[in-house]
């Protein structure tokens, strides 16, 4: 069944894993949801993402993060900020800054995927699509 909004089933899927205290999780792939799993690795809020291959279509293989001890949770939420129904914009000015800077924005920029930080130091703003702590 096709998904009216994608990035949201993704951050719901990881979301959902995170509180079940998965391993790991499979979503269907595209360009935008491996550049978003792509900025959770590098900033270190999951373990890694391979793409894997399919006769109808490619999947990502998220693995999650968790702490040595307990198992405590690296993603403590995400939250979609952009929908479809109402896109959020924001220039380089009024970048915003998730939990003081312990978290993370992801940004869609003309210069591609991005985290509010990267784009604060390049001087860009962008659509934000959703805050990561």
């Amino acid at each position: 069944m096709p998904v009216s909004d994608p990035i949201s089933d993704l951050l719901t899927r990881i979301r959902n894993a995170n509180r079940a205290n998965h391993d790991s999780l499979e979503v269907e792939s595209s360009k935008i949801k491996t550049e978003i799993v792509r900025i959770l690795q590098e900033e270190g809020y999951i373990k890694s993402y391979e793409i894997v291959t399919a006769p109808v279509q490619d999947k990502i293989k998220v693995t999650l993060k968790y702490g040595a001890r307990n198992r405590e949770r690296v993603i403590t939420d995400l939250k979609r900020v952009s929908k479809p129904g109402l896109r959020v914009y924001v220039s380089r000015d009024k970048m915003p800054r998730v939990l003081r800077g312990l978290g993370i924005a992801i940004l869609s920029t003309s210069q591609g995927l991005m985290t509010d930080r990267q784009a604060r130091k390049l001087g860009i703003g962008g659509e934000v699509l959703a805050y990561v702590w």
